[in-house]
């Protein structure tokens, strides 16, 4: 089953000197980067989502360096299909049901912030359903620890949860 690995909301502002800093970012960012590089080792592509927020949010404005997807991220991934969203489900109004069709993706691994918002809504979205759809669990974060486990047990009935060690 063909595999892509999804990275949604991994930006700028989401860190210690952004607008809106996220409990556990670092170790979470130092997950994805690992599962990025282990997606690599196995030809699984990555598609990086960018959320792009409207003038009036408090955070992820155009044309600000929060909005950035972190360099970190984009140095794990150079190669990556980029998507850019406006709302929390990474398939509304965007092309990335396209992509997964291009690549011929059959299986998603979703991953990212903040995992009750846009993780979730990602994962059992719609759109979602035609695909086998797995949470790197490890790959997540939002603003407290008890907000991501709650998340992350409430969408357990609907997607695997795993590590991207399991997953990869």
């Amino acid at each position: 089953m063909k595999k892509a690995l999804i990275v949604i909301d991994i930006q700028n502002d989401y860190f210690a000197n952004g607008k809106f800093s996220l409990w556990n970012a670092e170790n979470t960012l130092n997950n994805v980067e690992k599962a990025i590089e282990k997606a690599d080792a196995n030809n699984i592509p990555v598609i990086l989502i960018q959320h792009i927020a409207g003038s009036s949010s408090p955070f992820f404005n155009e044309g600000t360096e929060g909005v950035e997807i972190h360099p970190r991220i984009l140095k794990a991934a150079p190669n990556a299909k980029k998507v850019i969203k406006t709302f929390a489900d990474s398939f509304h109004k965007t092309n990335l049901e396209e992509v997964l069709l291009e690549l011929g993706v059959e299986e998603i691994l979703v991953c990212g912030m903040m995992t009750q918002n846009c993780v979730v809504f990602t994962a059992i979205s719609k759109e979602a359903e035609k695909y086998s759809v797995k949470i790197l669990s490890d790959c997540c974060t939002t603003v407290s620890e008890p907000l991501h486990l709650i998340a992350l047990q409430g969408v357990s009935t609907r997607v695997e949860l795993l590590n991207y060690n399991e997953a990869i």
